[in-house]
């Protein structure tokens, strides 16, 4: 039988990735927070992995695919990873820095590979600065989405732990 702390962890992210497909401003969705959030609540590494990917690809094949893909996924991978640092922690402080954290490594790595593998820039480093440049008014966005849905998922899944002690992970040991 599964645990209700799975079946509302599994819930939440499906929700949450089922958001993207809602009208939005450009930027401003849960993917940060969503792998934050998996590698932060699922007991099992495995799950943190592939509840989220899976629902980001469900999620995109409504929306639609792209060339980008492996490195949109490669980031949100590296995400997960850095959830795992918040596996022992509520600390608001702690799960703010890992969103803004996260959103700062989806810049980088995705207008380095705008650069680097498209047409759009000259393959230098005034191009790479001109296509981060070009990025910075989706940065924002990003940060207060990331910023947003992290509060969101870690925030809600708190407040139902202290109401729910079913869901509480002392509860599932």
């Amino acid at each position: 039988m599964l645990k209700p702390r799975l079946l509302v962890i599994v819930g939440i992210i499906l929700a949450a990735a089922a958001s993207r497909v809602i009208p939005h401003p450009f930027n401003f969705t849960p993917v940060a927070a969503i792998a934050l959030f998996g590698g932060a609540r699922f007991g099992d590494k495995r799950l943190s992995f592939v509840v989220p990917l899976v629902s980001m690809l469900l999620s995109d094949l409504v929306i639609g695919v792209h060339s980008g893909m492996p490195i949109v996924y490669g980031c949100f991978a590296l995400t997960v990873c850095v959830g795992f640092w918040l596996r022992k922690t509520n600390s608001v402080g702690r799960i703010a820095g890992a969103a803004l954290g996260s959103s700062v490594l989806f810049f980088v790595v995705t207008n380095f590979a705008v650069c680097a593998r498209g047409s759009l820039y000259a393959k230098n480093i005034g191009g790479l600065v001109t296509s981060y440049v070009a990025a910075l008014p989706f940065f924002q966005n990003t940060v207060l989405g990331d910023l947003f849905y992290t509060a969101v998922l870690f925030g809600g899944f708190a407040w139902a732990e202290r109401r729910f002690h079913a869901l509480s992970d002392a509860q599932q040991s």
